[in-house]
């Protein structure tokens, strides 16, 4: 069962989370993650409505010289680089604009909380929790790009969200696909939600093949333009586990109600099944403008410069069930989804901690998911799979994951 308590409605005529609240574009906006896939999404958008809003603030971990230059375009008021060690290039590059330059951790927080209609949370991984959770305070408009807020802290994260009043809208794009199919639905009428995956690089590939796939060639995503962690989390089909949590969080569903199809050319986003056997897609050409687009503008549509679908030229849509021998990330996701409390928590740290290892060739494609995997078996044996009852302990499980995963490389080499 679903839990309760999370301020959930009983039907979706304007989203997952305040559907009283009239939306309407927002005016001023704040990007989290400037730099990235993502955030350099959000700033083209802007930049091409450029009187529909006005930047508040900018933010990058290292970047200096590209959020110098996307602070300059744009007219922000402020832009924080979150290493410190970039200050001073930062602050050189903005010499005589008249905006203004922080650095640090707590900068990056402080910025979430410059007051502003919308936030972009687009910073990646655990790093993108505090500032996520400070402009959730606001209780403003909140775009949410962060898969940890839900993964790693969905039930702590939800909570502060219906505490502040915050109208929550994702920008993955399954879960903005999600949210249109269900748009108007009454909870009761759902039967179910079914994310679709592209497969990735190694849809096609062997057990054998993969063994020896390198960090090249999975970064060779057929269809999407995204950054190094999510490409490779596309890759083993982890993704797809992360958002079967997202979703899961996001929508007053069951777990078992939820689903993933793999759909190699990457049209359909979602499908919302109904008790009375209707099936409601989502289409759009792979293009993170669309979703974006949507989440800055919900419940209205704003002009995007995506590529218009013509099913005509593509021909053929084809949808195959995902292989879970081959890549098992889905199970263990989902796994970690039915153990509750922490586990989430712990797989995300791991696998990120296993990513890293890949991409750096420190261990094979397949230790990735054997990776995560031994870490929640090990973190179950240390006890520390248990209820969060706040950030400090989302954070302190993040922790303990990255040191459980960081151990247990070496018994891959």
């Amino acid at each position: 069962m679903h839990p309760q308590g999370r301020g959930m409605a009983r039907s979706f005529p304007a989203g997952p989370r305040r559907a009283d609240r009239k939306s309407e574009t927002p005016h001023t906006l704040t990007v989290l993650g400037a730099t990235g896939s993502i955030g350099k999404s959000t700033l083209d958008l802007v930049e091409r409505n450029r009187d529909a809003f006005s930047v508040v603030a900018l933010t990058a971990q290292t970047n200096a010289g590209g959020l110098a230059d996307a602070a300059r375009r744009t007219g922000a008021r402020v832009a924080v680089i979150g290493d410190a060690s970039h200050y001073g290039a930062l602050k050189e590059a903005l010499a005589g604009t008249g905006i203004r330059a922080e650095a640090g951790p707590d900068a990056v927080v402080a910025a979430a909380a410059e007051p502003a209609d919308c936030v972009m949370a687009a910073i990646i991984g655990a790093a993108g929790l505090a500032p996520t959770f400070e402009a959730v305070r606001q209780g403003k408009r909140l775009a949410l790009a962060n898969k940890e807020c839900l993964v790693s802290a969905g039930e702590v994260f939800m909570a502060a969200v219906a505490d502040a009043g915050t109208e929550l809208l994702p920008v993955d794009s399954e879960h903005s696909a999600a949210l249109q199919a269900l748009a108007g639905a009454a909870l009761e009428s759902v039967e179910r939600i079914t994310l679709t995956a592209s497969g990735g690089p190694f849809r096609t590939w062997t057990t054998e093949q993969l063994q020896h796939a390198t960090p090249e060639q999975a970064l060779r995503h057929p269809n999407w333009a995204m950054g190094a962690k999510i490409t490779i989390d596309s890759a083993t089909l982890m993704n797809k586990g992360l958002e079967l949590i997202e979703a899961y969080h996001l929508f007053p569903v069951g777990a078992e109600q939820l689903a993933a199809v793999i759909h190699p050319q990457s049209i359909v986003h979602c499908l919302v099944a109904f008790r009375d056997g209707s099936v409601i897609a989502q289409m759009a050409c792979p293009d993170m403008r669309t979703p974006i687009a949507l989440a800055l503008s919900w419940p209205h549509r704003m002009d995007a410069p995506t590529q218009r679908l013509d099913l005509a030229a593509i021909g053929t849509l084809s949808f195959e069930a995902p292989d879970e021998v081959r890549f098992p990330a889905l199970t263990i996701a989902r796994d970690a989804l039915a153990r509750g409390g922490t586990a989430p928590a712990i797989l995300s740290a791991a696998n990120e901690i296993a990513v890293e290892a890949f991409l750096a060739r420190k261990i094979g494609f397949l230790d990735i998911a054997r990776n995560v995997a031994d870490t929640l078996e090990a973190a179950d044996g240390e006890g520390l799979i248990v209820a969060p009852g706040g950030l400090s302990d989302v954070l302190a499980a993040d922790s303990a994951g990255r040191r459980l995963a960081q151990s247990l490389l070496g018994r891959y080499v």
